[in-house]
């Protein structure tokens, strides 16, 4: 844990966990501020945190508000951060922005992964990690998350349901390969894609049979010396959970649409996945609220168990 300076403001429920090495989970907030809308996300986020404190952890929930980077929103500040209208996304390159202009913003993956190590907290939930992006014309340039980056830098758990489905899983998973970010299978060996179990033959490099399991791995990990995060990948919950082949016909369809359009850059993944809910008859949305649900219940037994293990 660094000293905290006056860029961040820790909340006190936060900061007394921490000071006693109690279970914390982090939570990010770029759903709240860009997935869904509004009051939904303020009930998804509230639920997470009940989901997380029912577990008998702590749920620290991240933002920018004012030009401060907050580690552990109160119900208020949830409330306003949702609601307000030029909430940005914040990744890595944007916390000084923000902080300077005093600006509001949900943190994404990676912006959640720095700030959540800044303060002592080592374990992160949420629902897919950005990866490599599909290229299948001249409008979709080569495009990988700083997630990635992230996860090769930053020594943190993250539990998540895999990268998200509209991307290229194939190449995500040789790409955490080459940073040596090791990809745990929660209770399976196949790398879930986000709204399915399975990603069409593609494997997670080690299996944990439990979150004891995993806060073992992460130890050893860390105790070698690695820097980099530990991606956890839990599958959706059974009754969830969509069939590959069918979520891919989904893809291919709002790509195809995406190029007639030339949608491009930041815009390319929330069409995509409005479509995919779309598409979908909303059964991608209803298996995305279940996964971060259960991510949340899942990254609060590992956060307790790394208090003991």
């Amino acid at each position: 844990m660094v000293p905290i300076n006056n860029y961040f403001s820790l909340d006190e429920r936060v900061k007394i966990a921490l000071e006693k090495k109690q279970a914390v989970v982090a939570l990010e907030t770029t759903v709240i501020t860009h997935g869904l809308p509004y009051p939904e996300n303020i009930d998804l986020a509230r639920e997470i945190e009940n989901t997380i404190s029912s577990e008998g952890a702590t749920p620290a929930t991240i933002g920018v508000i004012q030009g401060k980077v907050r580690v552990g929103l109160n119900q208020i500040e949830i409330q306003e951060l949702a609601t307000y209208p030029q909430a940005e996304k914040v990744s890595l390159r944007d916390f000084s922005k923000l902080v300077v202009r005093q600006g509001w913003g949900g943190t994404t993956v990676a912006g959640t992964m720095w700030a959540a190590h800044q303060v002592g907290i080592q374990v992160f939930s949420t629902g897919g990690i950005g990866g490599v992006h599909r290229s299948t014309s001249k409008h979709f340039i080569f495009d990988v998350s700083t997630d990635l980056l992230a996860l090769a830098q930053i020594p943190l758990i993250v539990v998540c349901s895999g990268a998200k489905s509209i991307l290229n899983l194939e190449a995500t998973l040789e790409l955490l390969e080459t940073l040596a970010v090791p990809v745990v299978g929660y209770q399976t060996d196949s790398f879930p894609a986000f709204y399915t179990k399975e990603s069409g033959g593609l494997k997670t490099n080690v299996t944990a049979a439990n979150a004891e399991d995993v806060a073992q791995f992460a130890k050893a990990h860390w105790g070698l010396g690695f820097k980099s995060g530990l991606l956890v990948t839990v599958p959706p919950p059974d009754g969830q959970s969509l069939q590959y082949d069918e979520v891919e016909k989904y893809i291919e369809i709002a790509i195809q649409e995406a190029e007639t359009k030339q949608i491009r850059g930041q815009a390319v993944t929330p069409f995509l996945l409005d479509r995919l809910n779309d598409l979908s008859q909303g059964k991608s949305l209803q298996a995305n609220l279940a996964l971060l649900l259960n991510n949340a219940r899942i990254a609060a037994q590992i956060a307790k168990y790394m208090c003991v293990v």
